[in-house]
């Protein structure tokens, strides 16, 4: 928050649901409250320029107008601390001279940028100083864990993108959806056209478009149902890798994934009450850019899974 000027801020989706003064109490911290309850009183404070009153819930999307404050400046972390402790959370699954393939959590972002000041690929270079090569291969969303690869070679790395355009390399994902899916063997295509565009405050997000859209194909096979038909473990298998594919494709078929801010049923989930994402990516295979051998690798369900398993 600028303490010169007059702001505005985008109500998030994790922000929703607060008072409006419990949210400037956490947001401007060091400011005193009778400060805050006095800007609020004043109609300083707007909420999509209507006065507002402490107790009011913010709620997604909502466009708060927020006065001139002066803030205490909080020292942000060092990425060196960063880089450390975001290293110490991803388990190496398997590493080479020429691959590194890792089972990130949920929550770490692969890449800085976009309000995160150090990814997964960063703190990964930073913990190797003498790597004169480390790229990603693949992308994982922020909210979503499983195995994610990385070359260390620039040759490793074009001999794996040459595998994934040619539909070479298998990436399965485990995801839990809301609503009862008959179980079966069967595999389900999903081919909905997707296209990509920007939001007003230039997030990123996709859509089905039929016109203009890029061809996109997803498998699915439904495996198990949750919470008397609530929900449904399904598997995914990607046979393109859009942005944001089986996230939108699954919102398309009429069955968003639990705990998705972006495409997910926010209704729904307040009666299930997942703890985050519940999309995992499972399953990669490959084959090995130098030894031409076939490479597997499963990353260990996680946790906020089994919960719904044991229910």
């Amino acid at each position: 928050m600028n303490s010169h000027s007059v702001t505005q801020h985008i109500v998030l989706f994790e922000e929703a649901g607060q008072r409006l003064d419990n949210f400037l109490f956490r947001m401007a911290k060091g400011v005193p409250k009778t400060h805050i309850y006095r800007i609020i009183r004043s109609g300083e404070v707007r909420v999509n320029k209507k006065r507002a009153d402490a107790s009011q819930k913010i709620q997604e999307g909502d466009v708060l107008r927020l006065p001139p404050l002066r803030i205490a400046e909080v020292k942000p972390p060092s990425n060196e601390y960063l880089s450390e402790k975001i290293s110490s959370e991803i388990t190496i699954l398997h590493e080479d001279d020429s691959i590194l393939v890792v089972d990130k959590p949920s929550g770490i972002a692969v890449h800085g940028g976009s309000g995160v000041s150090l990814g997964l690929i960063e703190a990964m270079r930073a913990q190797r100083p003498d790597a004169k090569f480390l790229e990603l291969v693949h992308r994982l969303d922020r909210d979503t864990s499983g195995i994610l690869m990385l070359a260390k070679k620039r040759s490793a790395l074009v001999h794996l993108h040459e595998q994934i355009r040619e539909g070479k390399m298998e990436k399965r994902y485990l995801l839990i959806v809301h609503g009862e899916l008959p179980v079966s063997g069967k595999s389900i295509p999903l081919k909905y056209p997707l296209l990509k565009y920007l939001l007003p405050n230039g997030e990123r997000r996709v859509r089905v478009a039929t016109d203009g859209g890029q061809l996109s194909h997803t498998n699915i096979r439904v495996k198990a149902n949750y919470l008397d038909g609530l929900c449904s473990l399904v598997e995914a298998q990607l046979k393109t890798g859009r942005t944001h594919q089986i996230r939108v494709h699954l919102q398309a078929y009429g069955h968003p994934i639990l705990g998705d801010d972006k495409y997910g049923n926010q209704e729904l989930d307040k009666v299930v009450r997942p703890k985050r994402l519940l999309l995992h990516a499972r399953h990669l295979s490959f084959i090995h850019p130098k030894t031409e051998q076939k490479m597997t690798f499963e990353a260990p369900i996680p946790e906020a899974f089994e919960k719904f398993e044991a229910n």
